[in-house]
């Protein structure tokens, strides 16, 4: 499915809105993710990875952890967002 989306996307550009519990699949498919936190903007980070970006790469390692963060989970050796985010 991953692999149909973005065949679409670079076809016919349309604008898409994937939601996602999936850290990895929203770094993986997005150029933009949105967290949400009571139903609001809590952030809004460009994903500056080219398509079909290695999972073990750094950029994407520290996107992961800068996403976990935000959501409250404990990723070992990366600094945690606030807490009340």
């Amino acid at each position: 499915m991953h692999e149909l989306l973005r065949r679409l996307c670079v076809r016919h550009h349309p604008a898409v809105l994937l939601v996602t519990h999936d850290v990895d699949e929203a770094i993986q498919l997005a150029d933009r993710v949105l967290a949400l936190d009571r139903g609001r903007v809590a952030a809004d980070i460009a994903v500056d990875l080219p398509a079909h970006a290695a999972y073990a790469s750094k950029r994407f390692a520290e996107l992961r952890s800068e996403f976990l963060g935000l959501l409250g989970v404990a990723v070992p050796g990366a600094a945690q967002a606030s807490p009340d985010l």
